[in-house]
């Protein structure tokens, strides 16, 4: 068998069981991007690209940061993104996925531990593949048995650094976990605390500085933060101590050998982020829709997450993506989400609700739910 004949084998295995994946335009009512704000297509930052260029901002960094590609949108980015989150530093990566892969990858040593919520990113599990810790996953948000990890492995007589791996709200189930019992167990273990804050960066918090706010700047405690999502823009960034950027700049393969992002993006994240402080009622508008989505849910007898990420559990694949295709003709942009994006059994609708949507779009959903369940 050639190694096409092989892919297409594959392919087909995964249409056999109602896997396979096609990439489709989007099209009805937004109920499937990260955009919580509706920044990605606002005027603000149209016009921040546009006054970006006017200045000479160019498009391309033509480079990796340690050769010629460190700009000054760049810097101006990473200082202003360490004084409105409140950590020592700042570091700006291509990607949310790059970044998080990069954290896992480079920072937990060999001789360490990195302790991981079952229900972590993607991202997450391929920087430990590629890193040199030993890895434990505990239960979904159970603190205990996180504590019980770490206990365990050092009965075996490990002497290393623990890294207590976390997100503040989680892509697929909408929920958030017990961030204030996290970091007391971090600090009783002299452990390292990671919390990916991707789902919360711009909706949570004090001028949307997230839900992991209140830890920004303590000494054992990275935080990932992305901007493709509610800043609407693409790259990520990591909020940690200087001695933890510093040692990703200089060991972190993913940074040091990839090309630098694009400066333009740069200064276009730089204005999303002012947008947080100056724009306050894009949260408060959010946070009335998320209600409205409730009361939609809830009349359906459906369980309500009270985020802005709204799982409806359906357990059949092949069901999940018809009823996906049904609400799709219909004029609503909701994906079907299946293994081994989530756990075997799960397989789900997954509604966003954002500033792309109104309450009228929300009502006009719950209806075409209730004759497709």
């Amino acid at each position: 068998m050639s190694a096409l004949q092989t892919l297409e084998s594959g392919l087909a295995q995964l249409e056999s069981i109602g896997r396979r994946r096609f990439l489709t335009l989007p099209q009805g009512h937004d109920f499937a991007s990260n955009d919580y704000l509706g920044l990605a297509g606002s005027t603000r930052l149209r016009t921040a690209v546009t006054d970006a260029i006017g200045r000479g901002v160019p498009v391309g960094s033509g480079g990796s940061r340690l050769l010629r590609g460190h700009g000054e949108e760049h810097q101006r980015l990473e200082e202003e993104a360490a004084r409105f989150f409140g950590a020592e530093a700042a570091l700006f990566i291509g990607s949310g996925y790059g970044a998080n892969a990069l954290i896992f990858a480079t920072l937990p040593q060999r001789g360490d531990l990195v302790v991981y919520d079952a229900l972590i990113h993607a991202s997450a599990h391929e920087g430990m593949r590629l890193g040199r810790a030993a890895t434990a996953a505990f239960a979904h948000n159970d603190v205990d048995a996180a504590a019980d990890a770490i206990v365990q492995w050092r009965r075996g007589g490990a002497t290393g650094t623990p890294w207590l791996a976390v997100e503040s709200l989680y892509s697929m189930d909408g929920d958030q976990p017990p961030l204030a019992d996290f970091a007391a167990l971090a600090d009783r273990e002299d452990a390292m605390l990671l919390i990916d804050e991707a789902h919360a960066t711009g909706v949570y918090g004090q001028d949307g500085r997230g839900l992991a706010a209140e830890l920004d700047g303590r000494p054992n405690v990275v935080v990932l933060r992305t901007c493709g999502k509610a800043l609407g823009c693409e790259g990520a960034l990591i909020l940690a101590p200087q001695i933890v950027r510093e040692f990703i700049i200089n060991r972190g393969r993913g940074f040091i050998f990839s090309t630098a992002p694009s400066p333009l993006i740069a200064a276009v994240v730089r204005d999303a982020l002012r947008s947080l402080i100056e724009e306050p009622e894009r949260r408060e508008r959010l946070r009335m829709l998320v209600e409205s989505a409730g009361c939609e849910l809830r009349r359906l007898g459906l369980p309500v997450s009270g985020s802005s990420i709204q799982p409806i559990v359906i357990g059949d694949d092949r069901r999940t993506m018809a009823i996906a295709t049904a609400l799709q003709r219909a004029g609503f942009d909701v994906r079907g989400v299946r293994p081994p994006t989530v756990p075997t059994g799960t397989s789900r609708l997954r509604l966003s609700v954002t500033l792309n949507v109104d309450e009228a779009a929300l009502a006009a959903l719950a209806a075409a739910l209730a004759k497709l369940l």
